[in-house]
């Protein structure tokens, strides 16, 4: 097979982009109009590529980086490297699939979690945080989770909007995860009140922390 060019990637992307879909995604602040069904179809065809991901992610265009994304090898990346990326990535869905789809996946997702989390920039702290979920959900050993309460008990309620989303997920996962820390996790959620009158379609689950610890605790015991 003869090596993918990134000019072909990009007439590719360019070729599936939807004016509606564009709009729709601007609101959001993703600037790009790709469908993301067919945009995984396309990473599925050129498989994992780490120098074209390196390319595309070099083009500082929304679709292609969210290409690279799917098709770079997590592990391959410097802490620096990803670091930069992070701090790069305007578009809100960049910024997630970075951190869910390479980050958690790399072995530097630690030390960028701390570094993340301290950082002053609301929304690379956000990042910070979204590991924080991770490990509060998948290796909770060695985490100071009464620390994590007081923390969102006292910056939660002002924080920015990415910052504040990220902070009441961690929140919720303390409740879901730790019946030693659910109490407290509820009581902060109800007196914050953060994201309780959030429009919630029928049948999903609310993201207010009470509502969101309580249905995922019953399905559990379900």
């Amino acid at each position: 097979m003869s090596e993918t060019t990134v000019s072909e990637v990009m007439a590719e992307l360019a070729a599936l982009e939807d004016p509606k879909m564009r709009e729709a995604n601007e609101k959001r602040g993703d600037d790009h109009g790709v469908n993301l069904s067919k945009l995984r179809a396309v990473a599925k065809r050129l498989k994992t590529q780490q120098d074209l991901a390196r390319e595309l992610w070099a083009t500082d265009n929304t679709a292609a980086r969210l290409l690279a994304l799917l098709i770079c090898q997590p592990k391959a990346f410097e802490q620096d490297e990803l670091d930069a990326m992070l701090r790069e990535s305007r578009a809100p869905k960049v910024h997630d699939w970075l951190v869910n789809y390479v980050v958690k996946k790399s072995p530097h997702a630690e030390e960028l979690r701390l570094k993340w989390t301290a950082d002053a920039d609301p929304v690379v702290a956000s990042a910070g945080w979204a590991l924080t979920t991770e490990r509060v959900a998948k290796k909770p050993e060695g985490l100071d989770l009464a620390g994590l309460l007081d923390t969102i008990k006292a910056e939660m309620k002002d924080a920015p909007d990415r910052l504040q989303w990220a902070m009441n997920h961690t929140l919720a996962q303390i409740g879901i995860e730790h019946p030693e820390h659910r109490a407290r996790a509820l009581d902060i959620g109800e007196r914050l009140e953060v994201l309780k009158d959030y429009p919630t379609p029928p049948n999903c689950t609310s993201p207010f922390a009470p509502s969101w610890i309580n249905e995922m605790v019953r399905r559990q015991t379900a």
